[in-house]
C-alpha cells in the first residue's frame, strides 16, 4: 500500500514536472529565448528540487536518452574532414586546455586553503571536465566523493546555464540559419520511413552503448552512440533522418535530468566550499572566454565555435547549444574531446603525484 501510493505521488509530480517543462519551454521558443527546450526545463528542475524533500525522482533512463539524442544528432552534423583540420590546430588547442587545467588547479588549492575541504576532495572537485568519471575515481584516489560531486555538477550547472546564454551573443546572420540534421552530401540517397529510422538508430545507440562499456569508454552515454550513429550516418546506403521534434526532446531530458541533481541539503553542509567556488566558477569561465576568443584570433575558427569548444565541461550542453545556434558541433566536439581524453587520462597521475607530495608536505 505504502508503495502504491509512493508510486502514484512520484508519478504525478513527475507529470507536473514535464507539465511545466513543456509548456514553459514552449512559450520560450515562441518568444525566441535562448536554448529554451534546454535552459528552461533546467531551471524548473532546479526550483523543483527545491521545493521538495525527494528531488532524484527522474529514472536514470531519462538522462540517457537525453544524452542519447544530442549524441545522435551530433553525430549527423559531424564530418571525418573536421578531425583532419584539427590536427592544424593541435598547438593552440593544447594552450587552451592547459590554461583551462592550471586556473582549475589554483581553485582546488584555494577552496582546500579557505573552504575545510579536504585536498583531495577540492582537486578532483575542481578538474574541469569528465564530471561523472572523476566522481567514480574519487574514493580510490582517496576523496570525499560527496564533495567532488557537489563542486564538479555545481561546474556543470553554472556553465549549463551561463554559457548558453553568453553564446547567443556570437551568432552571426548564417549561424541563426535552422538546424540541418543530416549532411547536405546525402540528400541524395534513397529515403526510409521515419519508425524504421528510428528503429536502425535506436538499435545502433544500444549496441554502440554495449560495445562501449567493454572497451570502457570515456563519458560512454554520450560518445558510444555518437560513434556508432556516425558510421551510420557515414556508411549507410540510405537516408537517415530524425524529427527536429525529438531533438528538442533530448534537450528537455538534458536540462531536467541536470537540474533535478541540485541537492540543498549538500550544498547546506558544504556551504562555505560552494559559494567560493561560485566565485571560482565565474573566474573560470571568464578565463575560458578569453581563451576561446584566443583561439578564434589565432586559429579564424569562427568565435561562437571557439567559445563552446573551451568551455570547462558539460560536453552534452556544449553540443546542444552548438547545435541549436548553428555552430561547426563537429569541431566543438574535437576540442572538447581532446580536453576530455586527457583529462581521464593524466588525472590520475597527477592526482597521485599531488596529493602524494601534499601529504609528504
Amino acid at each position: 500500500m505504502n508503495f502504491s501510493d509512493f508510486s502514484y505521488r512520484n508519478f504525478f509530480s513527475l507529470s507536473w514536472l514535464f507539465f511545466f517543462a513543456i509548456v514553459l519551454s514552449f512559450i520560450g521558443d515562441r518568444i525566441h529565448l535562448p536554448i529554451p527546450w534546454l535552459l528552461i526545463p533546467l531551471m524548473v528542475a532546479i526550483i523543483w528540487a527545491l521545493r521538495k524533500e525527494e528531488n532524484k525522482i527522474l529514472p536514470k533512463s531519462f538522462s540517457i536518452i537525453g544524452q542519447a539524442i544530442i549524441a545522435i544528432f551530433t553525430a549527423s552534423r559531424f564530418s571525418f574532414e573536421t578531425l583532419i583540420t584539427a590536427q592544424d590546430y593541435f598547438l593552440p588547442l593544447l594552450i587552451c586546455i592547459g590554461v583551462t587545467a592550471s586556473f582549475s588547479l589554483v581553485n582546488g588549492y584555494l577552496i582546500y586553503k579557505f573552504a575545510d575541504i579536504d585536498f583531495p576532495s577540492s582537486f578532483l572537485g575542481c578538474i574541469p571536465g569528465a564530471g561523472p568519471s572523476l566522481v567514480a575515481m574519487s574514493e580510490d584516489l582517496g576523496a570525499d566523493a560527496i564533495a567532488v560531486t557537489v563542486l564538479q555538477y555545481l561546474r556543470i550547472l553554472m556553465v549549463s546555464v551561463i554559457i548558453p546564454i553568453i553564446a547567443t551573443f556570437y551568432l552571426t546572420e548564417s549561424s541563426s540559419i535552422p538546424v540541418k540534421i543530416i549532411a547536405e552530401n546525402r540528400h541524395l540517397l534513397p529515403s526510409l520511413p521515419i519508425p524504421i529510422n528510428l528503429t536502425i538508430i535506436a538499435l545502433c545507440a544500444f549496441i554502440g552503448v554495449q560495445m562501449g562499456k567493454i572497451v570502457k569508454l570515456p563519458s560512454n552515454l554520450f560518445l558510444a552512440p555518437f560513434f556508432s550513429c556516425l558510421l551510420l550516418f557515414s556508411f549507410f546506403p540510405y537516408e537517415i533522418s530524425l524529427p527536429v521534434s525529438i531533438f528538442r526532446g533530448g534537450l528537455l531530458l538534458l536540462g531536467l535530468s541536470i537540474g533535478v541533481k541540485f541537492e540543498i541539503h549538500a550544498f547546506q553542509k558544504l556551504l562555505k566550499a560552494v559559494l567560493l567556488e561560485i566565485g571560482l566558477i565565474i573566474l573560470l569561465i571568464v578565463v575560458c572566454i578569453i581563451s576561446g576568443y584566443w583561439f578564434h584570433l589565432v586559429t579564424k575558427i569562427d568565435t561562437l565555435t571557439a567559445l563552446l569548444g573551451s568551455t570547462p565541461g558539460g560536453i552534452s550542453t556544449m553540443m546542444a547549444t552548438v547545435i541549436e545556434l548553428g555552430g561547426n558541433s563537429g569541431f566543438v566536439l574535437t576540442m572538447q574531446m581532446t580536453r576530455m581524453l586527457l583529462i581521464l587520462t593524466l588525472t590520475p597521475f597527477v592526482a597521485n603525484s599531488v596529493i602524494n607530495k601534499k601529504e609528504i608536505s
